[in-house]
């Protein structure tokens, strides 16, 4: 489903813990990390699409989380152009996407990552409120943002100032040495997916 402009319709998860920490994953066969995210059906609401990418790509059901809030219309942001498809009859130039966050209220042990046969992710951790914004992939910066900026008052209202401090004025997009080396939090392995469909879920590594 794809928009006149070239926008696919899209829904994005910010996974909070209590304590103010965001769910960060690391995609299946990359070395890219990011939130949960996944495009829209035809037939879907924005809240419908959500719940159904979070238990795609986290095992979590409704049941699992509380939504605090959500970001007002369409924030957008464009492929880069290598990745888009110009041989397709509607060509998608980017996404346009309704980001949820979402608190969780059931146990760390209900993430599961290969509740379908084939996971999105691989490994996840917890990492501080502001630290995606300056180790997502570039092209999501802005969005990832934008996001953030507009979900930051729920989260700082659950988790308290402390946790969820305000933003520097601007991010720092310079690349870092650190990133994605293991910095930013506790961090979790889960195994891909085992033949037969059977779960890979249940424990953790301790944290780090």
């Amino acid at each position: 489903m794809i928009d006149p402009d070239g926008y696919r319709p899209n829904v994005g998860i910010v996974l909070m813990h209590p304590d103010g920490r965001l769910f960060w994953a690391r995609r299946v066969h990359r070395d890219g990390w990011q939130f949960p995210q996944g495009g829209m059906n035809s037939d879907e609401t924005p809240l419908e699409a959500m719940y159904r990418e979070l238990r795609e790509e986290t095992g979590l059901q409704p049941h699992h989380v509380e939504v605090l809030g959500a970001t007002p219309g369409w924030l957008r942001y464009r492929l880069p152009r290598r990745a888009v498809r110009r041989n397709d009859r509607l060509v998608c130039i980017g996404q346009k996407q309704v980001w949820f966050l979402l608190r969780l209220t059931g146990q760390e042990s209900d993430l599961c990552l290969d509740v379908t046969d084939k996971p999105e992710f691989d490994h996840w951790r917890w990492v501080d409120f502001w630290y995606p914004i300056e180790h997502v992939v570039m092209f999501k910066r802005g969005v990832y943002t934008s996001a953030l900026r507009h979900l930051a008052p729920f989260a700082r209202h659950v988790a308290g100032d402390q946790a969820v401090p305000m933003p520097c004025p601007v991010a720092d997009a310079r690349p870092d040495p650190r990133r994605d080396a293991g910095l930013g939090g506790r961090q979790h392995q889960r195994p891909r997916a085992r033949p037969g469909g059977q779960s890979a879920c249940g424990g953790s590594e301790p944290g780090a």
